[in-house]
């Protein structure tokens, strides 16, 4: 039985005070088996320690893709066909490199929890399914991989994918996705995934109306799909953006709904800023859902990386902690108690709105944290500090050195 206690450590609930953690057997505990010392003892030289991040949207399948793809318009449109063009050329070992490099990035910025989104079709078949589940096995020792599979091209108007759905779905998968939006039948597709959704006991995630026009939202139909199938706190909707087009009685209704719904929402900054508003010559609009409303309503909110170096995001480095950093600068949101909130959307919310068990720095919490040179939790987002280390069921998973300045002698 591996026993570890981690000393010298300040919690994001008193971070003015030095403590410890005891971990056994991967989970954190009040006391060590019949009171025995610990086999190691770890100082973290007064650092602060926060649970590890978690990822609820991400596409691991189509990452690192750019030199595949031509980029003009920077639409959505564009996006959806550029990727649809080069995923035809995929293959599971060029998935799995492509993947394994962003898990790796992802590890190194301390996530230990990730939600990825594959594509499935019938050009694509279970390609990328079978690297992501590879990957899911390959890299266990730092990261919990959880997959949801979706239907980006269609799923009415796209005879036999609904037939890979649910073999992935019967082979690993445990999450069900949607896009209703690149459907012939918006409504009709939404409908079909709840059903699928109760004939496999399996929560959603769906991509939803994202645009600016606040006309034509698909919301209501979540809604209703959610009460009448009993799937409370089981329904994500990524994206959103029209919710942030909507003007506030109508905003507050739709939030109020949501809420007591239990239908959850995901904002992921990033894309969502990188293909709105392009036809706005002036005063361009902030394309994001708005959590802190959201919140303030009731609903459960987590905010992600989406997509990395493609079509639909060019750039990006998986740091969950600048896609908070970005939302708090978009959304004005710079008081202590805001930016805690922020980091919440990637921490302690995310792991409600998953439904991820053990979660946490208490006893019987699995021991998945991260190490970070920060004097609060606020300041993590306010001066996006690097996680130093993280640790995955108590064992190290990285370790970041602080830059070291090279000083001339005569500035001594």
């Amino acid at each position: 039985m591996s026993s570890i206690l981690f000393k010298n450590l300040r919690l994001p609930d008193q971070p003015e005070k030095i403590t410890e953690l005891q971990v056994e057997d991967g989970r954190f505990t009040q006391n060590f088996a019949n009171d025995a010392s610990p086999s190691t003892e770890i100082d973290l030289e007064g650092h602060l320690v926060l649970p590890g991040l978690i990822e609820t949207h991400i596409h691991l399948d189509k990452a690192c893709i750019m030199d595949r793809c031509r980029l003009q318009e920077g639409t959505l449109e564009e996006a959806v066909a550029s990727t649809s063009a080069a995923k035809s050329e995929f293959t599971e070992a060029d998935v799995y490199q492509r993947g394994a490099h962003i898990l790796e990035q992802a590890i190194s910025q301390g996530t230990t929890h990730m939600r990825t989104h594959v594509e499935l079709d019938p050009g694509i078949g279970l390609t990328g399914f079978r690297a992501i589940r590879r990957l899911q096995r390959d890299y266990a020792w730092g990261i919990s991989l959880e997959i949801c599979v979706f239907p980006q091209e269609g799923l009415l108007n796209n005879p036999g994918t609904e037939e890979l759905l649910c073999e992935a779905l019967e082979n690993g998968a445990t999450v069900l996705g949607g896009c209703p939006y690149m459907d012939s039948d918006p409504a009709g597709q939404i409908q079909r995934l709840f059903e699928l959704a109760e004939r496999y006991n399996c929560d959603l995630d769906l991509h939803l109306d994202f645009d600016l026009n606040p006309r034509g939202m698909t919301i209501p139909e979540v809604i209703r799909c959610t009460l009448a199938h009993g799937w409370q706190h089981r329904v994500t909707i990524g994206h959103a953006t029209k919710l942030s087009a909507l003007e506030p009685t109508q905003f507050r209704e739709t939030a109020l709904a949501l809420a007591e719904a239990g239908v959850q929402v995901t904002a992921l900054p990033s894309t969502d800023l990188f293909l709105t508003g392009r036809d706005a010559t002036h005063n361009v609009p902030r394309g994001v859902a708005p959590l802190a409303r959201l919140h303030a309503c009731g609903v459960t909110c987590s905010l992600s990386t989406n997509n990395v170096g493609n079509p639909f995001t060019p750039f990006g480095d998986v740091s969950l902690i600048r896609q908070a950093n970005l939302l708090a600068n978009v959304c004005h949101l710079g008081t202590a108690a805001e930016l805690a909130r922020c980091l919440a959307w990637i921490s302690e919310e995310s792991a409600k709105l998953i439904r991820l068990q053990d979660y946490g720095l208490t006893p019987g919490c699995n021991a998945d944290f991260i190490v970070l040179d920060a004097d609060s939790p606020a300041a993590v987002i306010a001066n996006l500090a690097q996680p130093m280390m993280a640790f995955k069921g108590g064992r190290q998973s990285f370790e970041r050195k602080p830059a070291k300045l090279f000083m001339p002698a005569s500035h001594n």
